[in-house]
């Protein structure tokens, strides 16, 4: 039984140059007919996939697809779309974010926990340009109610990111699960349609000059998400 482990660097060998690392993971690749080790005219041994080990991948990459949930799904739909505006990305972030629970006359400073399905900002070296954007993915009406019910999380997500965008899927029907009109005016809307990602509502564009350094620590001990290879579709083992 072939472990994550496994498919990982049986992956990674599909495209690496080939190059030995002779431990225990690579003797059972090679024992189950997965790799073949390869000696080239100077001596040199390298390993490649066998016939059995792409179908294995291509196998496990295709059940990997089947399993995935529609929100998985358009997560991974928007932070791909996010990537190919040139934007570094992560996805499952767990961030405090400083809110107000009060009013204006009488605040109530607090911190709470968000997790943005996505989080990007702008490949740049000049912190003001960064543009911080928050994506919250919904493809479920009932999940999508509650949430616009609850002011602390969007105020939460409008701490970190100048711009918020809630990010409807559709329902088994095919139709949008929501519109403009259930979605507070501080936020965005994007519809995830058959040709793509629609903008139904930009969102609004507030003043941003710098990320707090809590922020900052975050990103640094979160990995980005990987950028798939062009033409390559990233297979998540």
């Amino acid at each position: 039984m072939l472990s994550r482990r496994h498919l990982t660097r049986l992956r990674q060998m599909y495209r690496s140059a080939g190059w030995p690392c002779q431990d225990q993971l690579e003797i059972d690749l090679l024992a189950a007919g997965l790799l073949q080790q390869q000696t080239d005219p100077q001596g040199r041994d390298t390993l490649r996939l066998t016939p059995e080990g792409i179908a294995t991948l291509a196998q496990y990459g295709e059940s990997n697809r089947q399993l995935r949930t529609p929100h998985e799904a358009l997560v991974e739909q928007v932070a791909l779309h996010m990537q190919r505006q040139g934007r570094i990305v992560w996805r499952g972030l767990a961030l405090r974010a400083s809110i107000n629970q009060g009013t204006e006359e009488e605040p109530q400073p607090a911190w709470v926990m968000a997790m943005p399905d996505v989080f990007s900002v702008r490949n740049t070296t000049v912190e003001g340009y960064l543009e911080p954007v928050v994506h919250e993915i919904k493809v479920s009406r009932a999940d999508l109610l509650g949430d616009v019910r609850n002011p602390a999380k969007r105020a939460a997500y409008l701490a970190m990111a100048p711009q918020v965008y809630y990010v409807l899927g559709c329902n088994a029907k095919g139709a949008p699960i929501g519109g403009v009109d259930d979605i507070p005016l501080e936020c965005g809307v994007m519809i995830a349609s058959a040709s793509g990602l629609d903008v139904l509502r930009p969102a609004p564009q507030r003043p941003f000059e710098k990320m707090r350094f809590d922020v900052w620590m975050a990103l640094a001990k979160a990995s980005p998400l990987a950028r798939p290879d062009d033409g390559d579709e990233q297979l998540a083992f």
